[in-house]
C-alpha cells in the first residue's frame, strides 16, 4: 500500500503546525483528511490488516504524524482522545475490551493514546524519542493528568512472552484503585496464572518498545491481557499518571519536547 507523503524539500526548516522538530524528524498534528488517510495507510501496513485500518474513533481524535523532514515520509503515527475526566472513559477505544469503571472517579484531564505504529522499514530510535517529545508537548499544553491506552504484543501466542508477563506481574501491576476488570471474552490472566520468577533480560527483550517506555516512566498495566485475534495481538491496558513520572525522566522528556 502506498503511503502519501509530502513532496520533497531541500529545506528542512520547521513548518507551521509542527508540534516538535528535532534532527531528521518533525511531529505535527494532522491538518486534513489527507493526513488522516496517510496515518490510516501506515496503520494498515504495520498491522497487516486486509481492510484499511479505520474506525469511528478516528473522527474524535487528534492524530500525530512523525515525518522525515527532508522527504516528508511518514514514519510514525498515533492518535489521542482527550477526556475531561474519568467520567468519560466509557467512550474510549480501551473500554471496548476492559471494564474501566475503577477509573470513573479519576479527577483530572486524561488522554487515550492509541494506534501507535512505526514504519517497519524505519528503525531509527530517534523516531520514538520524537514521538514521545510530541506527546509530552501535547500533554503539557492540554494539562493532562493521566495518559492511557492498550499496549500490544505481536501475535496471540502467550508462550513467547511469559517472562515479560511475569515481569509485569511482579513489578508493574496497576494500583488497586485503578485496576481494570475483565470484560473481553478471550483473555490471558497472567497475574493469576504465572508463578515463575521472570528472567529480566528475556523479559525486556520481549517487551514492546512503547510499553517499555511507559514502564520506565512509572506506568502500570492491567492484570490480564486481551487476546485480539482480529488485530493478531495480545494487549494490556496501560496507564501513566503524569504526576508520578520521576522528576529526572520528566526533565529528559521536556528537554526533547523543548
Amino acid at each position: 500500500m502506498a503511503i502519501p507523503s509530502r513532496s520533497q524539500s531541500s529545506d528542512p526548516a520547521p513548518r507551521a503546525g509542527d508540534l516538535l522538530s528535532k534532527g531528521r524528524y518533525c511531529a505535527r498534528l494532522a491538518a486534513n483528511d489527507g493526513d488522516i488517510a496517510a496515518a490510516q495507510a501506515l496503520r494498515t501496513l504495520c498491522f497487516g490488516t486486509l481492510d484499511v485500518d479505520r474506525d469511528h474513533f478516528d473522527d474524535s481524535c487528534a492524530h500525530v504524524l512523525v515525518e522525515e523532514r527532508a522527504s516528508g515520509t511518514l514514519v510514525c503515527c498515533f492518535r489521542m482522545l482527550v477526556l475531561a475526566g474519568g467520567g468519560e472513559v466509557a467512550r474510549t477505544y480501551s473500554a471496548q475490551y476492559y471494564d474501566l469503571s475503577a477509573l470513573a472517579d479519576f479527577d483530572g484531564r486524561m488522554v487515550e493514546m492509541g494506534r501507535f505504529c512505526i514504519h517497519p522499514e524505519w528503525s531509527d530510535p530517534d523516531i520514538l524519542r520524537v514521538a514521545w517529545g510530541a506527546m509530552t508537548s501535547f500533554v503539557d499544553r492540554e494539562e493532562i493528568q493521566m495518559l492511557f491506552g492498550c499496549s500490544s504484543f505481536a501475535g496471540t501466542e502467550t508462550a513467547v512472552y511469559l517472562d515479560a508477563f511475569a515481569m509485569l506481574k511482579h513489578r508493574h501491576l496497576a494500583p488497586k484503585r485503578w485496576l481494570p476488570r475483565v470484560k473481553a471474552p478471550d483473555v490471558f490472566r497472567f497475574a493469576a496464572r504465572l508463578r515463575r520468577k521472570p528472567d529480566a533480560k528475556k523479559a525486556m527483550l520481549r517487551m514492546p518498545p512503547l510499553l517499555r517506555t511507559y514502564l520506565m516512566m512509572g506506568g502500570w498495566v492491567s492484570d490480564h491481557a486481551v487476546v485480539d485475534r482480529h488485530m493478531n495481538t495480545l494487549h494490556v491496558f496501560t496507564g501513566l499518571e503524569i504526576g508520578a513520572i520521576p522528576p529526572a525522566r520528566k526533565r529528559l522528556l521536556r528537554a526533547v519536547a523543548g
